[in-house]
């Protein structure tokens, strides 16, 4: 899924969400449902790629936990933001996906 991120891969991104997933960047409003998440997904597909180096990698049962730095650019700017994340899997797809990662650190990095 992470790989599918930095190449853009919407339609794999999708494929691998279940209908009713959500998506919640955790200092921000969650994205519910597929049908609402498709459009905040190929979003991205013209959106530089970016590199997602995962750290630390733990899974259980149907969860998977990554502690993570993502080297994107926003707005132009190039940042690299510190991020934990929680997928919640349901028969191979992701149920949730909660990103956990400092706001005001994001903010402080943008012109």
């Amino acid at each position: 899924m992470l790989s599918a991120w930095e190449r853009r891969d919407s339609r794999f991104i999708l494929e691998h969400l279940t209908e009713d997933a959500v998506y919640h960047a955790v200092p921000l409003r969650p994205v519910i449902g597929k049908a609402a998440l498709t459009p905040w997904v190929t979003s991205f597909e013209d959106v530089a790629p970016g590199r997602l180096e995962v750290r630390n990698q733990v899974a259980g049962g149907d969860v998977v936990m990554n502690e993570r730095t993502d080297h994107i650019t926003i707005e132009g700017t190039e940042v690299s933001l510190a991020i934990c994340a929680v997928f919640e899997i349901e028969e191979g797809r992701i149920r949730a996906w909660r990103e956990y990662f400092d706001l005001a650190g994001l903010r402080a990095s943008l012109p």
